[in-house]
């Protein structure tokens, strides 16, 4: 899988001169835009095996979430897992959420995921498609190079 690029609107990871990553939905040929406060988002299947935000009024376009932006759920989040006797169903009891990158080490495996009040981190790709969510707010611009390097994604050991 590789990171689709987005800055404004852009059309797959070929086109990336001067962006930076942001979107990790394995969209190489879908046009793409960066979130922003306020934006109304649906969660969708795609066509490249991955579950991503688009906006109400473009469906074929995913929109780009930046780790740390936080989103509100219309309802409780529903998200399906593969088990031994095929997808199972789940409903998280909570509606809000924080958009975050994980398991960033392999560049082979999705990234997107959100973390809920309780600590849990569900993948992205393991939401079902069509719930609504909504941006409240984007992660705060670092202002200086250190801590720049105390927002990138944290790896886990152990």
């Amino acid at each position: 899988m590789y990171a689709a690029e987005a800055k404004g609107m852009l059309v797959g990871a070929g086109d990336n001169t001067g962006v930076f990553s942001m979107c990790d939905y394995s969209l190489h040929n879908v046009r793409s835009r960066p979130a922003k406060v306020d934006d109304k988002l649906t969660t969708r299947h795609f066509n490249s095996g991955t579950t991503g935000f688009v906006a109400p009024e473009d469906a074929n376009m995913a929109v780009c979430v930046l780790p740390g932006t936080e989103l509100a759920f219309a309802a409780k989040v529903s998200c399906q897992r593969r088990g031994v006797f095929g997808w199972k169903t789940r409903t998280l009891h909570h509606t809000t959420a924080i958009f975050r990158q994980i398991n960033k080490h392999d560049p082979c495996t999705h990234h997107d995921a959100l973390e809920f009040p309780n600590g849990e981190i569900v993948l992205l790709t393991c939401l079902i498609g069509g719930q609504e969510a909504t941006v409240l707010q984007l992660p705060a611009e670092p202002a200086t190079a250190t801590k720049v390097q105390a927002q990138e994604p944290l790896v886990l050991i152990g």
